[in-house]
């Protein structure tokens, strides 16, 4: 069996190679057709896919702008990720936290809880050793 400090320290090292997998990962901006011709498009820089008989984009031209297409997913590892490489989870109570790792959750604290809640479960997360993402206190 392993001991802890060593499952630590290869905890720290697959984290490590994450983070750096995130870092890594390069995906084109996929934007609407003709987003740089019409104002109306470049307010909503939202992706629409094109479906015009005669559209450029949808013919796969060169010069324009790539699809979203099946080839341009996210590897499996990184997935879901936070940056920080583990895994973001929504809270609201103390009863959620019970079933949470240090080592591989950050904690977002639910814009439903008031302020006085907000307070008590930052104190409670701070010493259990969680990473809040949104630990602003109002």
């Amino acid at each position: 069996m392993t001991s802890e400090p060593n499952k630590n320290i290869l905890m720290i090292k697959e984290r490590r190679k994450i983070r750096e997998m995130i870092k890594e990962k390069d995906k084109p901006e996929f934007l609407r057709s003709l987003w740089w011709k019409f104002p109306k498009f470049k307010n909503d820089p939202k992706y629409r896919r094109p479906k015009g008989n005669d559209n450029k984009l949808r013919l796969r031209l060169k010069g324009y702008p790539p699809i979203a297409e099946v080839g341009y997913g996210t590897n499996k590892k990184i997935r879901g990720r936070h940056p920080s490489g583990l895994y973001p989870v929504v809270i609201s109570s103390e009863k959620d936290i019970e079933k949470l790792d240090p080592a591989k959750h950050i904690v977002y604290i639910s814009s439903r809880v008031g302020g006085r809640h907000r307070i008590e479960l930052i104190k409670i997360l701070s010493e259990k050793g969680f990473k809040i993402a949104n630990a602003k206190v109002m």
